[in-house]
């Protein structure tokens, strides 16, 4: 985990506004030394970060790095709680697994975990998450929501807007959702979303919500299998993009969201989860444990379930499927 002190010196030069912060501000503000100031400074530069110093003036931060280390996605981070305490690791066997352990150990809501590679990701029905190293963003965050245990897989959807809206900030693309838990560009898979809970009895524990962007990757670095229903950002923005901008984007929409939620219900989540659903109105074929249903797809319920007409208009209620879609 992130030091305190290095989250204060972090959050000291989001808020300057690119302004030089002077070691004595700084000294004052971390209750350290000028050398122990210097110290943090230098370990910052390992890190990657290019920081100018002048003297009189100061330090300031002039270049970032394009990893997405906890320092890295902390500074410019401006939430309240989602994402203040970021446990990181270059490479792992799954940042859900992670997650897990630290939120049975206690941490904090709004925790994150996020790892540069994961070379054992899982996405649902434990279907393999391919995720490169230095490619995506990888990722699982800790909730502790006071909410009835039947009312978690809300969180899905709410987590399916927060990075849609993420992507749009960050990009000049607008990707549509696939229900429950995909997000698609240009009919391709570029994100997937895995909701898990820790409850005993009828009292949620904590739900860890993984969280897998592919950002970076060219058509190459995808199996061959994958390379016709997968896509990244970079291919379809034609251009690299900053891993460290979509996750913070992620993390302050998704805290919007989910205070909105806390305080207003699903309501006005499940509006603009229809707003961007890329099935509703279209004719769906849902594949469930207990068979297949065609139909069209017409929205969700107030609980997030997905609502399907047959050919007859019965209407059934969808709650966990593959889903694929028909052409228009």
């Amino acid at each position: 985990m992130q030091s305190e002190l290095r989250k204060k010196l972090l959050d000291a030069f989001t808020n300057s506004k690119e302004e030089y912060l002077s070691g004595q501000y700084i000294g004052d503000l971390l209750g350290i030394s000028r050398a122990a100031v210097w110290k943090h400074i230098e370990e910052l530069r390992k890190e990657g970060f290019e920081l100018e110093a002048v003297r009189r003036k100061g330090y300031r931060i002039i270049n970032t790095t394009k990893n997405v280390t906890a320092d890295e996605i902390r500074l410019g981070l401006k939430t309240q709680f989602i994402g203040q305490y970021i446990h990181y690791e270059d490479r792992v066997d799954s940042t859900q697994k992670i997650a897990q352990r630290l939120a049975y150990d206690g941490a904090k809501e709004g925790t994150m975990v996020i790892a540069e590679e994961q070379f054992s990701g899982k996405g649902r029905m434990e279907r393999a998450w391919h995720s490169p190293k230095y490619t995506g963003a990888w990722m699982s965050l800790i909730l502790r929501p006071k909410i009835p245990i039947q009312n978690a897989p809300q969180l899905t959807l709410l987590t399916a807007v927060a990075v849609v809206q993420a992507i749009e900030e960050v990009t000049s693309l607008s990707p549509q959702i696939k229900w429950p838990n995909d997000l698609l560009l240009n009919g391709k898979k570029v994100t997937g979303i895995l909701t898990e809970l820790q409850a005993e009895a009828d009292c949620i524990k904590s739900i860890i919500i993984g969280i897998g962007i592919n950002v970076n990757q060219k058509l190459d670095d995808f199996p061959h299998e994958l390379q016709a229903i997968a896509t990244s950002l970079a291919i379809e923005e034609k251009t690299e993009v900053n891993r460290a901008d979509v996750i913070r984007a992620v993390l302050t929409n998704f805290e919007k969201l989910y205070i909105l939620y806390l305080n207003s219900g699903f309501q006005p989540i499940k509006l603009l989860w229809e707003s961007y659903a890329v099935s509703i109105g279209r004719t769906i074929i849902a594949r469930t444990l207990t068979g297949e249903l065609r139909g069209k797809a017409l929205g969700i319920t107030d609980e997030g379930v997905l609502r399907l007409e047959d050919e007859n208009g019965k209407i059934h209620l969808i709650y966990s499927a593959d889903i694929e879609l028909k052409e228009k």
